[in-house]
Order: structure tokens, then C-alpha cells, then sequence
């Protein structure tokens, strides 16, 4: 269960992406999606030290250059009258309870010069994987699919401590031009207890316990 963020209270997010987004070449959203039914193929992007997701509060999610073709319903998500309804169902499984807005682009990211050459040859040139790569080299990649998301999710609770900890081993007596320029001290304890308190924010029930054990040993 996760503890209650206000969406006014989600002042720091994570960003997610999936660079390309893993679809095959004549893929349809839906076919895609449901080729990883337990997990979201997205990468984190910032330094929050945890690679796997264990739920958010609040997210937004944008995908580009999948489409979506009329065929016959193979699954609930083939159902879907578009693509934003079948984006959003998904993103709604696999992170029930979180405030979730999703959108969909048709127009790829074009990725020509001088966007760096760093795929793998095992894509088209628009993107799209392959079973193998092609028996002749083909031309550079022109545009691929992409998934992004920013998130307010318990994955930042590890970055805002880790940040708290550090600027509180700061010797500030070391540090008097810091002051000098006009910050107080008093202000300067005051913005660490509310990084502190931020950080309680973005915790899972089971976090939030263990945060408040830490919280009477310091």
C-alpha cells in the first residue's frame, strides 16, 4: 500500500525512458504492450540508485511512433478504441492506484546527423527490431519509437536521502562566505529538515516505518 502523495507535494520526479521502445517492424501498440505484460521496457534516467519500479504516486507517460491498425480483438488491450485508451489501460495495470495521464504521438524522434549512431544493428531504419540483422548493412537509423515517463515515485526516496545525508555531514563552520553572502544558519538547518521531510514523502508504508527507526537513531 502506498502512503498518500498530494500532487501538490510531488515536487521532484524520476524520468523513465525506453530508447527505442522495443516494437517490431509492422508492430501495433497493443501487440507491443502486451509483449511485457509484468513490467514497463523503460530504463531509469536519474540517479535514484534503483533500477526497478515498485510502484509510483503520481506519472505522466508519452509515447511516439507506434501506431495502431483495426484487427481483430486479441486481447483486452486490442480492444481499446485508440491508442491513448489502450496506453493508458496498460500504464493503469501495471501501476494501479497512481494518478497516471498518457498521450501518444504518431511522428517518431527523428534521430538523423548529428544525433549520435549508437544502435544496435538489429534495428530498421525507422527504429524497429529485428530477429537478426540484416545480411547487408543498412543505411544509418532515421527515427525510432520512444517511451517516456516522469514519475513521483518511492524510487526517489533513496536520491533526496542520500542527498540529506550528504549536505548533513557538511562542516559549515568551514564554509563562512557561504553565510557571509547571506544565508542564515537557521535557514540553512531549516531548508535540511524540509529536503528530510521530502524525502519521507515519496515512501511506501514499509519505508516509511523503517525511515522514522533511522529518523530516532541520528
Amino acid at each position: 500500500v502506498t502512503r498518500p502523495l498530494p500532487l501538490s507535494d510531488a515536487q521532484v520526479v524520476a524520468a523513465w525512458a525506453s530508447l527505442p521502445f522495443p516494437a517490431r517492424p509492422g508492430c501495433v501498440l497493443p501487440d507491443a504492450l502486451c509483449a511485457h505484460p509484468q513490467a514497463v521496457p523503460w530504463q531509469l534516467l536519474s540517479p535514484c540508485g534503483e533500477r526497478k519500479v515498485s510502484g509510483c504516486f503520481a506519472q505522466s507517460v508519452v509515447l511516439r511512433g507506434v501506431g495502431k491498425e483495426r484487427k481483430p480483438p486479441a486481447s483486452p488491450l486490442h480492444a481499446c478504441g485508440s491508442t491513448e485508451e489502450a496506453l493508458h489501460r496498460y500504464v493503469h495495470t501495471l501501476f494501479p492506484g497512481a494518478f497516471s495521464t498518457s498521450h501518444v504521438l504518431e511522428q517518431p524522434c527523428h534521430t538523423q546527423p548529428p544525433y549520435p549512431q549508437f544502435f544496435s544493428p538489429f534495428l530498421t531504419r525507422e527504429g524497429f527490431l529485428l530477429d537478426k540483422p540484416p545480411r547487408y548493412p543498412s543505411a544509418a537509423v532515421e527515427s525510432i519509437p520512444v517511451l517516456a515517463a516522469l514519475q513521483a515515485a518511492p524510487v526517489l526516496r533513496t536520491l533526496l536521502r542520500g542527498l540529506y545525508k550528504d549536505v548533513q555531514k557538511l562542516n559549515t563552520r568551514r564554509w563562512a562566505s557561504f553565510f557571509s553572502a547571506g544565508v542564515e544558519q537557521d535557514d540553512f538547518q531549516e531548508a535540511l529538515e524540509e529536503l528530510r521531510t521530502l524525502a519521507q514523502a515519496y515512501e511506501m508504508g514499509c519505508e516509511a516505518d523503517e525511515s522514522e527507526d533511522e529518523a530516532d537513531s541520528d
